[in-house]
């Protein structure tokens, strides 16, 4: 199938025309996110909980044949089931077992046999809709060369670089690309910024749309109600000093420090950060990190309850990963009314 760009999709699930496979690739993860997000809205709020899954690749259980598996149920009261594959590079993508000299000779890590839904692609269900996130895809590999290249509607989203071969990067380029959606962003902000300013966010991010993404997140926040942002705005916000660490939840979580995790988690959210990307974090280190064994019943119980309510709508995003978050650190939480 020829590859689609994200405004050609919306427009297609406007029309509730969607394809019947969707393969959302690139280090844009905000991007692929939003979009993945928007196609559950293809079927019904109230319906959701009954006709919206979402599985994360490489989790226990998850494997190419129980995805087929969840594609090809009916969908209940409704017209149509949405399927959503998170970190889907684990399957397109799975990491390879090295030699103790880490040699390139090694076998790839299972992620389960790839036939049952290389065959699903190739017919896939009409009543389901199913969409694979990605960051990345081996192209020499069966499940991308017979199943998603031919079968599926391919977007690619590679923020700044235009695309994601580093040879073909033009430095210069990105930068242009990187200044521009910060001098557009302050604008629709209805504010305005010095050119030094722009260009210190634009360097500092490099070619990393996420990081562009949560820095510019963090100054409007911080310049918020200023007619004008000025360099020393920029340098407080995006200093290397200041910036966001991608772990500094769990981290926080790990001291048991509930007040710091607490913090960090709005730090992250307000910088752009996906509740169920959050979620995801929180659920690899509960099965990692967790290092009292007395604790993971009901953290598990916890992680598990919180995707249940984020899927059905059954609160705020961030009120629901707050809860989570003191959870986790170990301290009790009141009981919701029921």
């Amino acid at each position: 199938m020829p590859q689609a760009t994200p405004s050609t999709v919306r427009a297609s699930l406007a029309k509730r025309d969607p394809a019947p496979v969707y393969l959302l690739l690139g280090d844009d993860e905000a991007e692929t996110s939003r979009l993945a997000s928007e196609m559950t809205a293809l079927v019904e709020d109230d319906l959701r909980a009954f006709n919206v899954e979402r599985l994360y690749a490489g989790d226990k259980g998850v494997s190419p044949a129980s995805i087929v598996e969840a594609a090809r149920m009916l969908p209940m009261m409704s017209d149509r089931r949405v399927v959503v594959v998170l970190r889907g590079e684990r399957l397109l993508k799975p990491k390879r077992r090295g030699r103790a000299d880490d040699s390139d000779a090694g076998e790839e890590e299972s992620a389960g046999d790839a036939e049952p839904l290389v065959e699903y692609l190739q017919r896939p269900e009409a009543s389901t809709t199913l969409v694979v996130v990605a960051t990345d895809v081996d192209r020499t590999r069966k499940i991308w060369k017979s199943g998603f290249q031919k079968h599926a509607v391919v977007v690619e989203s590679w923020g700044l670089k235009g695309e994601k071969d580093p040879r073909y990067l033009d430095l210069r380029a990105v930068a242009k690309r990187a200044e521009q959606l910060v001098r557009q962003a302050v604008t629709d902000a209805g504010q305005q910024i010095e050119p030094a300013a722009s260009r210190l966010v634009a360097e500092r991010a490099g070619a990393d749309i996420g990081r562009l993404r949560g820095d510019l997140e963090r100054l409007l926040l911080y310049a918020a109600g200023k007619p004008k942002i000025t360099l020393a705005d920029a340098k407080e916000v995006v200093s290397a000093e200041s910036s966001q660490d991608d772990w500094a939840v769990t981290n926080a979580i790990q001291q048991g420090n509930s007040a710091e995790a607490l913090r960090q988690l709005a730090l992250a959210l307000d910088s752009g950060a996906v509740p169920y990307m959050v979620l995801g974090q929180l659920a690899w280190f509960v099965r990692e990190k967790l290092a009292d064994p007395r604790r993971i019943p009901a953290a598990v119980d916890a992680l598990f309850r919180t995707d249940v309510d984020l899927k059905t709508s059954g609160g705020d995003p961030r009120v629901l990963l707050e809860r989570l978050v003191v959870e986790l650190c170990g301290a009790p939480v009141p009981r919701r009314d029921p």
